[in-house]
């Protein structure tokens, strides 16, 4: 219940320091509602307490306030990155806050004997080279494609190299040169095609294809035939890739920001220039309180894209308007990053044709995003009426259960909120100890471990749909009978009609088990068919991952009281899996390492 005890801004304000520091506003929830930071922490809070506040977004912020504390710091620098840190944790209501703020992907050159190439995200911690960031893991896996067809270097584990007696397919296929068989590449060979990737991922494709051209001459000088065409078929190849590549400028490394802001929706579009090349885009959503201005919005990203995770920050970032600290913040970046770090407005010359470009882009998908969430909100709309709903649908949650043959049982839990899908509250469940392929007892298992700790009124859903029929229905309307909340959720069933088909699905009411009746065409139906298949989805992909990791597991490690050496040895000396489990205890107790008590163990767990 709300505290009605009023904020005393005058008294809080009269012990106020005039010090750098970062302030914390919290409601009667003892909820952080919004982090601040300020250069005169006295002079920035009283703002808020004025009589003449014109900003809407203020006024509601103020009015929420049921205490205040402050961090005190040695300067503004200290609070840029600590009002950073105090804004991931508590992710307030009235602060701007990036929704994808996680490391980008570079591409990792590693120092072996025979390099290998590899992706690579998170803090640098291997010795090697690390050419990037690309905006995505997806740019990674092509630009390692393509270099597989241009060079014949390794991409394989160092555990799958150090294990090889014979050359794998990769080689077959001119991808790579095996350098983990000995006698198919010499050392001084591939720490050439090394030197030759080294040039074309920092950009100078010419030289790459000079010297190949000066190598395949050479090789005809010396009647060497066959070498001289490896190397005319890798210069082809390097000439095709060079035709189709990323778009080319003169700016040696530069990121380039795009704006649009419209309707309380903001949109920024990243552009991630490396080595003279357009690495890639990605685009931006922010999450945005009502009446936040431009700056605001734009200043709060910049911070927190470059402040959070393992980003390298490049010396000139090129932007669509000039941020209220802009100074403090290109000092407090150029001292992360260790060198000057500029901001730009790219007026002119080639910053200019990609800031441009880079503001089409964002706000083409700023029209894409509320286009989107129009057509959502009119699905909700449609939901409502059908099934006379006085309050908006803030929430809907919907499980699904996944397995094959009863085994690697998991279960999942989709959200959706009024713009869609929220994937952040997703979660999955591993279904253990009940009767395999017993999908009504895993139906039980997920409601209680979904439900079980539930305080926040918010995360309870409006409407639960659950995938299946009056079975699993009945499973929900059991755990939610004595449920004692005040709020409690719209149960519904969605059964696949007899040809599951799109459009044939049954919509079955918690309690009286009447039927739901919507037409094919219907745009709640299509929310609710959205929401299934986004369940089916994730319950399907968790199976999955459960599935392989299954297949890696050996039988062994679940044995207790047996460690990697001691299984090393009963692989061993039994001649691998199959051998120790047709093993007597007798046998496995011959094995160094192995007394009778654990070989008895062993036995028991294997054949038991």
């Amino acid at each position: 219940m709300r505290d009605t005890t009023e904020f005393n801004a005058s008294a809080f304000l009269k012990t106020l320091t005039s010090q750098p520091g970062v302030y914390r506003m919290y409601n009667a929830n003892e909820d952080v509602i919004y982090v601040g930071k300020a250069k005169n922490l006295k002079k920035r809070v009283s703002s808020y307490f004025r009589k003449n506040v014109d900003s809407i977004k203020t006024r509601s912020l103020v009015n929420n306030i049921a205490h205040m504390d402050v961090t005190i710091v040695n300067s503004e620098t200290e609070a840029f990155i600590l009002e950073n840190n105090y804004i991931k944790k508590y992710r307030p209501k009235y602060n701007v806050l990036l929704r994808d703020d996680k490391s980008y992907p570079f591409i990792f050159l590693s120092d072996h004997r025979h390099p290998r190439l590899g992706i690579h995200r998170g803090s640098k911690k291997d010795k090697g080279e690390y050419f990037g960031p690309y905006p995505s893991a997806w740019a990674v896996r092509e630009s390692l494609r393509t270099m597989q067809k241009l060079f014949p270097i390794r991409q394989c584990e160092d555990s799958y190299y150090r294990a090889r007696s014979r050359p794998c397919l990769q080689y077959q296929l001119k991808r790579c040169a095996a350098p983990c068989v000995e006698g198919y590449v010499s050392d001084e060979e591939y720490k050439q095609q090394i030197a030759l990737a080294r040039l074309f991922l920092k950009g100078k494709n010419k030289q790459v294809i000079d010297s190949l051209v000066e190598k395949m001459e050479q090789a005809s000088r010396d009647l060497r035939f066959e070498a001289a065409a490896k190397y005319r078929d890798q210069i082809n190849a390097l000439s095709k890739v060079q035709e189709q590549q990323w778009v080319s400028g003169n700016q040696k490394e530069m990121d380039v920001f795009g704006f649009a802001y419209r309707n309380g929706v903001a949109s920024i579009q990243g552009f991630f220039i490396r080595d003279t090349k357009l690495l890639g885009s990605k685009s931006f959503f922010p999450k945005v309180p009502a009446e936040s201005s431009p700056e605001e919005v734009f200043q709060s990203f910049i911070l927190q894209f470059y402040l959070a995770g393992n980003k390298t920050v490049p010396k000139e970032i090129v932007m669509p308007m000039v941020l209220e600290d802009q100074d403090a913040i290109e000092t407090l970046l150029s001292q992360e990053a260790g060198y000057k770090i500029r901001f730009l407005r790219g007026a002119r010359d080639e910053r200019k044709r990609y800031l441009d470009l880079a503001n089409t882009n964002a706000e083409s998908a700023l029209v894409t995003k509320q286009s989107h969430q129009k057509s959502v909100f009119a699905r909700y709309i449609e939901l409502e009426k059908i099934l006379e709903i006085e309050q908006p649908i803030q929430r809907m949650e919907c499980f699904d259960i996944s397995h094959t043959s009863g085994q690697q049982t998991v279960a999942s839990c989709v959200v959706f909120n009024r713009e869609g899908p929220f994937k952040s509250d997703y979660r999955r469940y591993n279904i253990e100890g009940i009767t395999p392929g017993d999908d009504y007892a895993a139906m039980a298992q997920a409601l209680a471990r979904r439900y079980k700790n539930v305080s926040d009124d918010s995360k309870i859903p409006d409407i639960l749909f659950i995938d299946g029929g009056k079975g699993q229905l009945a499973q929900a309307e059991a755990y939610f009978e004595d449920w004692k909340h005040d709020k409690k959720p719209w149960l519904i069933g969605v059964a696949k009609g007899t040809s599951r088909k799109a459009g044939l699905e049954t919509l079955i009411l918690a309690g009286n088990h009447d039927t739901i009746p919507m037409q094919s065409d219907s745009p709640a139906l299509h929310l609710i068919q959205h929401i299934r298949d986004e369940a089916h989805r994730f319950a399907i992909s968790g199976h999955r991952q459960r599935r392989q990791k299954a297949k890696k597991t050996s039988v062994l490690e679940t044995v207790p009281g047996i460690g990697a050496k001691r299984r090393q040895s009963l692989l061993k000396y039994m001649g691998g899996i199959q051998g120790v489990m047709q093993a007597s205890k007798d046998e496995i107790a011959r094995v160094p390492g192995i007394s009778a008590e654990l070989a008895e163990t062993i036995y028991d767990h294997l054949h038991n």
